[in-house]
């Protein structure tokens, strides 16, 4: 396998990191500070692109392909890991079901708008009690003629509240367990569907994260996507790729760490001379470079098979289990080299560190991974 990257990638790396560099880098830190999610920045990666790039044209997307979309998750994540979760949930998680289990009146409705940003998109799985145990949904949905009544609650939604466009996991008959779990398009605004309390957090804080709430919301069978009792299905698939885009973002989060970690290095000067002529700081530093280039590869691995049309479940929880641990080992490294400063919001790797975390933890928890991987390994 070559990956090598074409003219057409290589210019999407140039685009985003411009964009990255000029327009997201420069107020990352303040967002961070006052978990402020700027919808403009949104606005100025739909005017680029960003917010379609492998839909088709005909739904208003760029008709690229997902390594493209990984390369802007990566870039975007080097300096605002929370601005690469915003369009990971809009692409990966909201998007990507539509396209992929829709009709085609659905994509027309629905994927056109959220291709081209005039819609934000979220992905409502998660339940306060139904996170890795997602098959035992509590979030009902009773049909009543050509409609459904969902009642219910979501938790830890990323753009929960800001999005417009949602799709929502609820069973039909809680004693089937997996196989009555029902995928839904809602939208804000619909009658019933509200927002609960906003959640704060340790990390990616410049992006909303909200519960939802149903009460008697009354969704058209036109919204349902696929069938009924197919809702498990189509959200672990959803999941499969999405873990692409999460090892794109802790990718980028180890790499914008590691660059911040040699540039300090090359600067700070103890005993007389720079750290990075000190053997301790240059091992730490190559063992990071190291870590990363393997995440790199297992990324681009996973996303060449989805590329390719090829089962890349395993691929890409092999790409998300271990990008996500270099990202965590790497941001701590970078703060250790800058010691007490490391620990300070003066410098960006304690964001960084923050940041990494929970790439450990969504869409699906490291822990879950491995069961993913070994269960492949055993079938």
């Amino acid at each position: 396998m070559d990956f090598s990257e074409s003219p057409e990638h290589r210019q999407m790396r140039e685009m985003v990191r411009d964009f990255a560099r000029r327009e997201v880098a420069p107020g990352a830190a303040q967002r961070d500070q006052q978990e402020h999610f700027d919808r403009t920045l949104f606005e100025r990666m739909a005017a680029l692109g960003l917010t379609g790039i492998p839909w088709s044209e005909k739904y208003g997307g760029a008709g690229a392909d997902f390594t493209s979309y990984i390369i802007a998750m990566e870039e975007l994540a080097k300096v605002d890991a929370s601005l690469s979760v915003v369009l990971g949930a809009h692409v990966s998680l909201c998007s990507w079901p539509i396209d992929r289990f829709g009709t085609d009146e659905q994509k027309e409705r629905f994927l056109t708008p959220l291709a081209e940003g005039r819609a934000l998109g979220a992905f409502a799985l998660t339940e306060p009690g139904a996170g890795s145990d997602a098959a035992h949904l509590q979030t009902r949905a009773q049909r009543q003629g050509d409609t459904y009544l969902l009642n219910g609650q979501k938790t830890f939604i990323t753009n929960g509240g800001a999005a417009d466009t949602y799709v929502v996991f609820a069973t039909v008959d809680p004693s089937k367990g997996a196989h009555g779990v029902t995928a839904f398009v809602v939208e804000k605004g619909m009658p019933g569907f509200s927002f609960g309390k906003e959640i704060h957090k340790m990390g990616i804080r410049s992006s909303t994260t909200q519960e939802l709430l149903f009460e008697n919301v009354e969704v058209p069978i036109a919204n349902r996507l696929g069938q009924e009792g197919e809702g498990f299905k189509i959200a672990m698939a959803t999941l499969d790729g999405g873990r692409n885009g999460i090892a794109a973002q802790a990718l980028g989060i180890a790499e914008g760490a590691l660059e911040a970690a040699i540039a300090y290095a090359k600067q700070r000067e103890q005993f007389g001379r720079p750290i990075a002529d000190f053997q301790a700081i240059q091992f730490k530093l190559a063992d990071m470079a190291t870590a990363i280039e393997a995440s790199r590869l297992l990324t681009y691995h996973a996303v060449w098979m989805e590329d390719h049309g090829g089962g890349h479940g395993m691929a890409s929880s092999m790409a998300k289990l271990f990008a996500s641990d270099t990202a965590m080992q790497v941001a701590t490294q970078a703060v250790q080299i800058f010691g007490g400063y490391g620990y300070t919001v003066e410098y960006p790797v304690e964001r960084f560190m923050r940041d990494a975390k929970i790439t450990q933890i969504y869409e699906g928890t490291n822990e879950i991974q491995r069961i993913v991987i070994s269960r492949a390994l055993l079938k």
